[in-house]
């Protein structure tokens, strides 16, 4: 995530954590590299987040997107998100 993007981008994504990751830490105080499956993330609770990242975000994740590395920590869910707002709508 480019340091430009970093600030606003991963409070939003804190936020959508926060919300639906299910996490046993608190999203606010995880480091931006943190595994988010070791902070307590179900594959389970990933779909909801993904989910919600999409309405948040306004982007669709496509199906190479769909891994558990993209959505691992709060930096690869916004280098991911970063990668789908350069390409454009997604139909």
């Amino acid at each position: 995530m480019s340091p430009a993007a970093n600030g606003a981008t991963a409070e939003r994504i804190r936020r959508v954590l926060g919300e639906h990751g299910r996490l046993s830490s608190d999203a606010a105080t995880l480091d931006m590299d943190a595994d988010l499956y070791q902070a307590g993330m179900t594959s389970h609770a990933s779909v909801n987040v993904m989910l919600a990242l999409e309405g948040e975000f306004d982007v669709e994740f496509p199906d190479h997107m769909l891994r558990r590395a993209v959505f691992a920590s709060i930096a690869a869910i916004g280098a991911a998100i970063e990668e789908l707002q350069k390409s454009g709508p997604q139909s």
